[in-house]
């Protein structure tokens, strides 16, 4: 029955006698700018590293698995938040294609902080000599939920096996997806649904929409809802900030973000406008935005900035007039959660899930009424930064968010 899960899940378990944190992702992704999915694995990394249960580290690489202890995985969460700590890159590190300098790096220094590694075919008896009985195995990610680590979990170890489902916005918006994803995606969360124990969610509306995939092809594991915690960036005060008001897009330029939209908007407005500052890294299947924004002038009113750190888009965000998220679908929303924390005005897409984590306290209008949104844009124009009630709204913590999670996985 839909909604069973979350019911089931209010009951407690025990503790487990140790956790087994799949950082995959982290690795590859070292020296990028974390995105919404990094940042979540490396708030559990950091988190499960102050429980009282020892807690492990898998990652894959191309030629098998690499196990951290506890001690490895404080010293390599030590080298992803500062990537100058990173060592030499070794021979194996080598081998792959594609990978930065520092993803080499971030291999290679895992690599040599394993207590033991094997490879794909033994990935059982690195499992049962290293860890014991009904390890805990937790993957927040979405790396690595492959049909030989999941079941080998569960034959090895007897693993309670938790996952963290993000959103399921492939399957109800595939027209914005790269091509073949979307089949890849279905297939990982049935993998999920065969095995997991438990579901992580990160909010009813992810929940609700997954569950309705689910329910499709059999039974439902049992869910958890917690929204995710929010590490504020401490603000940049010898940032530079526009002279000209000015409003801020955050996000990932890809489709399904709704950058189109804005520039549309934006002609429309004409010189008069107030400045637009689209601040995120270009993704894909989106090469009408981004020919469009390479046609950018330079005396233009919009600005592309992909370059900007944690406490320069805070300290951009405060100063603004606004923050703009037509995006047509989200899991989260994490942008307009810290704009909310900054005080900063925000205006976007009519989305539950926005309403779920927000309520009233975003202008709502929805990306069908352009004239709406160019009414409101030149509304909140008028508005001046300084005379804004900062901090109006607190959002989660992480140990807000692991006190839900953590007696059920």
């Amino acid at each position: 029955m839909l909604g069973d899960g979350t019911k089931q899940a209010t009951i407690q378990s025990s503790r487990p006698p140790a956790r087994l944190l799949d950082i995959t992702r982290l690795i590859r992704r070292a020296g990028r700018f974390l995105t919404g999915v990094d940042r979540v694995e490396m708030a559990y990394l950091r988190g499960l590293l102050t429980e009282p249960e020892p807690v492990f580290g898998l990652v894959r690489t191309t030629f098998g698995y690499l196990l951290l202890d506890q001690d490895g995985l404080y010293q390599i969460e030590a080298q992803l938040s500062d990537v100058q700590k990173f060592e030499q890159i070794d021979i194996l590190s080598r081998v792959p294609r594609g990978l930065t300098k520092v993803q080499r790096q971030a291999l290679s220094q895992a690599r040599r902080l394993s207590v033991d590694r094997s490879l794909p075919r033994n990935l059982y008896k690195l499992l049962t000599r290293n860890l014991p009985p009904q390890t805990s195995y937790v993957n927040v990610g979405h790396s690595n939920l492959t049909e030989r680590v999941l079941d080998t979990m569960r034959s090895a170890l007897s693993a309670r096996i938790s996952v963290m489902v993000h959103d399921v916005i492939p399957l109800d918006y595939p027209h914005f997806q790269r091509p073949g994803t979307v089949d890849v995606f279905e297939a990982k969360l049935k993998r999920v649904q065969k095995y997991a124990d438990f579901i992580i969610y990160n909010s009813a509306d992810t929940q609700k929409r997954c569950e309705a995939h689910l329910i499709k092809w059999g039974s439902i594991p049992r869910g958890i809802v917690s929204h995710l915690g929010t590490d504020l960036a401490v603000v940049d005060d010898a940032f530079a900030l526009p002279e000209k008001p000015y409003f801020v897009c955050l996000s990932t330029i890809e489709p399904r973000k709704n950058h189109a939209f804005l520039l549309d908007i934006w002609d429309d407005l004409g010189a008069g406008a107030p400045e637009l500052h689209i601040c995120g890294a270009r993704g894909w299947n989106n090469e009408a935005v981004f020919k469009r924004l390479d046609g950018v002038k330079s005396d233009s009113l919009i600005f592309e900035r992909s370059d900007l750190d944690d406490s320069s888009i805070a300290s951009l965000l405060q100063g603004s007039r606004g923050l703009l998220f037509p995006s047509h679908a989200e899991g989260f929303g994490l942008p307009m959660v810290e704009a909310a924390a900054l005080g900063v005005p925000i205006l976007c897409n009519d989305l539950e899930v926005i309403r779920e984590i927000l309520g009233d306290i975003p202008v709502y209008a929805t990306v069908s009424d352009s004239y709406l949104w160019k009414d409101k844009v030149k509304e909140l124009a008028l508005t001046d930064p300084q005379s804004r009630r900062q901090g109006c709204f607190t959002p989660s913590n992480w140990s807000d968010h692991f006190k839900v999670v953590l007696n059920s996985i």
